[in-house]
């Protein structure tokens, strides 16, 4: 008989032990898949980064071979320029990435998403500010996609 003064550790239940190994096998996993894809890499403002993905290579290589290369990087127009929406952003984008990457669930050729068109759309019109001010061809109180005209923007043919 146990000794009542004597303090007892708590009983671990089986379906705490079972949830504990479920944990770190997805923990495992997680950071193993985020090391293999070279995870760290996303976090920078390199534009090589963005060809850790093969089908990036495309876009990769005529942006080397655009005129944006000299004043632009992935990041100036494919991400906002503030400080909370561009990790948000870069967050959700590495998320759905990582799924379609791994899943193989992606359109060949790639294919902007909505949420990253009104980006690069935001970042367009910052930068050409003063161009696009000039620019009359929409009706009033509408907003003209820069890619209406420019089919390819930051990206050589």
């Amino acid at each position: 008989m146990p000794d009542p003064n004597t303090p007892q550790l708590p009983r671990i239940r089986g379906w705490t032990m079972a949830t504990v190994a479920v944990m770190g096998i997805m923990l495992g996993l997680s950071l193993f898949t985020f090391r293999y894809a070279e995870g760290l890499s996303y976090l920078s403002n390199d534009p090589a980064s963005c060809v850790n993905c093969h089908v990036m290579r495309d876009q990769f290589d005529s942006w080397n071979r655009s005129t944006h290369k000299a004043v632009a990087t992935c990041n100036d127009c494919h991400a906002p320029h503030t400080f909370p929406g561009k990790w948000i952003v870069k967050g959700v984008n590495g998320f759905n990435h990582s799924l379609a990457f791994t899943t193989g669930n992606f359109p060949d050729p790639i294919r902007i998403r909505a949420m990253n068109a009104e980006v690069a759309q935001h970042n367009c019109v910052e930068c050409h500010a003063t161009t696009v001010s000039q620019v009359h061809a929409s009706a009033e109180g509408e907003e003209r996609y820069c890619t209406s005209c420019h089919s390819n923007p930051g990206h050589g043919r």
